[in-house]
């Protein structure tokens, strides 16, 4: 059965590295999409990992340690690139002038 491990160290620098930097080019081009397209994956990536811990067969068991550390570290990513998404989109929207989506969080990025 194939596990897309990213509690590997490398694979985990790779993924870090990758959105970094596409979280840095949302934020330059001034485009909160790029950033969803981030958090979207990121999404898609905890759903494989739950579908493949619930359908887990009885002689794959031993992986059951490294697929709950994949999901752990799927919530962080999403945790990240949800802030991220939420950053990028008020910058946008005072660039553009227009009223962001959600201003729950004016009050950090004040002091960010």
């Amino acid at each position: 059965m194939f596990v897309f491990d990213i509690s590997n160290p490398l694979t985990l620098l790779l993924l870090l590295a990758a959105t970094v930097l596409l979280l840095f080019l949302s934020k330059e081009i001034n485009r909160s999409v790029v950033s969803g397209i981030v958090l979207f994956a990121y999404l898609i990536l905890l759903i494989v990992h739950v579908a493949q811990l619930t359908t887990l067969p009885e002689e794959y068991r031993y992986m059951i340690s490294t697929i709950t550390r994949c999901l752990a570290i799927d919530f962080v990513f999403i945790l990240i690139s949800f802030f991220a998404y939420l950053w990028v989109d008020d910058v946008e929207a005072k660039a553009k002038g227009k009223k962001s989506y959600n201003n729950s969080l004016d009050w950090f990025w004040k002091k960010v």
